[in-house]
């Protein structure tokens, strides 16, 4: 049977990992598929390198529009990034009738929905299982593997960045700027991290995960983001010692109000598999009716990972590519007709547990007034820790933990107590998810 021709748009770290991959392991992927595949046409504004990459066994070329233009490419790979140009050359690319493959998590999660819609109306495929999670085959598992479940909630460890600052900030008790510096050194991180270390990327991701399990349309700009920039050591030790570990979590849930679409630092058990995951790997937590709990963990980037996701993208269109497009698996996984725009939560009204850090002055009736307010505001304290102060300070930490509230309740609580004049600055608000 005749091979399936693949055009490869961009040729950096994920494009020079799948060409490897593919070539090294042609035969095995050829047997699953069917038929084989093979990358036939790369563009790259770097010709000279992406020849030395493909040792010139493929034709080059500078202008992407001459691979999406080559009427003997079927699928092609777009591994390019961000939202302009990527997003032109897919939907021309569809438009030719082109199955498309990407790894692009923020062309998705920003422009998902003109792009499958197009697909749909052109009867091809968008693949995107790269998009999220490197290597770990999540999309599929939300999409296919737990097609029987009505989801629950999805908490995600889905960014490598971050989590390997956390974990190194915990280990080495450092601050964020020390440890970021290094994650930077080593590649972790890269010279502008402003979307990994912000939370962006998680929430692309999440964004993502959020419309395939509740079938809703992809909505990045309703999702909350925030990063681990102002995440301070001395709270990922006073968590330790309450038993929790702190991480940049990506948090979808559906509740009877709406969706809460979350990305923020968070308390979790230590006991939890997901609280141990650390350095650079990704983890995400899927919460089913029927199945319960299950932990998809891998490494979330890297150039073969992802390359071994967008291979298993390209063996999946090769499988379907002659199937009625009517009967293959939806982009999203639910029928376009059958998706719900349920409201996505504003963060005042979502519900969850909190961890509050205060500077106060030492003196009598400190902890009275601060426990009144809370119980004003309907918020119950779970535990406390009240460290002495040290010797000649006449200044000290409470650390509480409160049972499950809403946000709005949280906030107003905080307003009053950092109005105390035995308040010293901002109370510390990092929310707690116990994932049970």
């Amino acid at each position: 049977m005749k091979s399936i021709k693949v055009g490869l748009l961009g040729i950096g770290t994920v494009g020079s990992g799948t060409f490897n991959v593919l070539k090294r392991n042609q035969q095995e992927i050829a047997a699953r598929a069917g038929r084989g595949i093979e990358i036939t046409m790369v563009a790259d504004l770097n010709v000279e390198r992406a020849r030395e990459l493909t040792n010139g066994e493929v034709e080059v070329v500078s202008d992407a529009n001459l691979v999406i233009n080559n009427p003997d490419i079927d699928i092609v790979i777009e591994l390019i990034g961000g939202y302009g140009i990527a997003k032109d050359l897919v939907l021309k690319a569809i438009a030719n009738g082109k199955h498309v493959v990407t790894a692009n998590k923020a062309l998705i999660a920003t422009h998902g929905n003109e792009i499958f819609k197009a697909a749909q109306e052109k009867g091809v495929i968008v693949a995107f299982e790269a998009a999220v999670a490197g290597g770990i085959p999540i999309i599929k598992a939300l999409r296919e593997g737990l097609t029987a479940n009505r989801i629950e909630w999805i908490a995600g460890i889905i960014n490598g960045t971050t989590n390997f600052i956390l974990s190194e900030m915990r280990d080495k008790g450092l601050d964020f700027d020390v440890v970021l510096k290094e994650a930077q050194r080593l590649g972790y991180a890269e010279a502008d991290p402003t979307f990994d270390i912000e939370g962006v990327d998680a929430a692309h991701k999440l964004t993502i995960m959020a419309a395939i399990a509740f079938g809703i349309p992809v909505q990045f700009a309703k999702a909350h983001v925030e990063g681990i920039t102002s995440l301070q050591a001395t709270d990922i030790r006073y968590a330790e010692q309450l038993g929790y570990r702190i991480k940049l979590l990506g948090i979808a849930k559906r509740t009877a109000a709406g969706v809460e679409l979350r990305v923020h630092p968070t308390l979790v058990p230590a006991s939890r598999l997901i609280a141990n995951v650390e350095g650079a790997m990704n983890a995400v937590l899927v919460r089913g009716d029927a199945v319960g709990e299950t932990l998809y963990y891998g490494k979330g980037a890297g150039s073969e990972p992802t390359a071994s996701a967008v291979i298993a993208d390209l063996v999946d269109i090769t499988r379907l590519a002659t199937a009625d497009p009517e009967h293959r698996v939806p982009h999203l996984a639910f029928q376009p007709d059958a998706m719900t725009d349920i409201q996505i939560l504003p963060m005042s009204e979502i519900t969850t547990s909190y961890y509050l850090r205060m500077r106060v002055t030492d003196e009598t009736g400190v902890l009275a007034d601060v426990t009144r307010i809370l119980a004003d505001s309907l918020i119950s304290i779970s535990a406390m820790l009240q460290k002495e102060p040290a010797e000649g300070e006449t200044r000290t930490d409470i650390i509480m933990l409160t049972h499950q509230t809403q946000e709005k309740n949280v906030e107003a609580a905080i307003a009053k107590i950092e109005a105390l004049a035995t308040v010293v600055g901002a109370v510390t608000k990092i929310r707690l998810e116990e994932l049970n």
